[in-house]
């Protein structure tokens, strides 16, 4: 999933978008509200994460505009606040999880994968095409009887191309659907992760599934 992370503390931010990132997520991690405000109109994300407490504008400011936008995505709130009214309040915005602070992570995960099965994008614990089969849970991918494991960038990778098949995708495109919002990939990156992933695939006979579209990006088609 590709994840918008919200949290103005350094040491609680760090520790979380490292936890989601080896869990094979795509994650924007940011600081303070009026970054997390652009990034909300600019960019799609499968589930916020929100510090309840952020600098220039709130959590619950967030939440509320998100939701305005007409965006679906599950909302999970991080806060020390733990009353009854705080928390009806956050749901009461469109907020769908409440975590408290401080945040143990093997719960935050667990909670993430619950509100995946929420989000629009979900399609199960398994994505296929015909009979390649990308395992969300464990970061494979399956053919044949035979399977590889992936890094998380290569899962990443693997992910947008099975969400969207027979599409040529851009560079543009995947840079922004995998790359955080405030990194510029070196200039052969893109290249070199295509080349990793086709390695990966080759172990499964399916390495010529993703071509090159000259010109345009790349393909994730059976070769006719």
């Amino acid at each position: 999933m590709k994840i918008l992370l919200v949290e103005d503390h350094p040491i609680q931010l760090e520790p979380m978008k490292t936890a989601l990132a080896k869990a094979g997520h795509g994650v924007d991690a940011v600081q303070d509200g009026a970054t997390a405000q652009r990034l909300i109109t600019e960019r799609n994300y499968d589930l916020l994460i929100l510090d309840w407490m952020l600098p220039n504008v709130s959590g619950i400011e967030l939440c509320q505009q998100y939701r305005q936008l007409g965006k679906m995505a599950p909302v999970l709130f991080l806060t020390a606040k733990d009353s009854i009214y705080d928390k009806v309040t956050g749901l009461d915005v469109g907020a769908d999880d409440y975590l408290v602070k401080p945040v143990n992570l093997i719960e935050l995960l667990a909670r993430v994968r619950a509100l995946g099965l929420r989000s629009p994008q979900w399609q199960g614990d398994l994505l296929t095409f015909h009979d390649l089969e990308l395992d969300l849970t464990t970061l494979t991918i399956k053919r044949q009887g035979q399977q590889i494991q992936l890094s998380g960038r290569e899962f990443q990778l693997m992910e947008y191309f099975m969400r969207h098949p027979r599409q040529v995708l851009t560079r543009d495109q995947i840079e922004h659907a995998l790359w955080e919002w405030d990194m510029v990939p070196e200039s052969k990156a893109m290249t070199i992760l295509i080349h990793r992933l086709r390695r990966r695939l080759q172990v499964v006979g399916a390495d010529d599934w993703l071509q090159t579209v000259y010109g345009m990006g790349y393909c994730l088609s059976v070769p006719s």
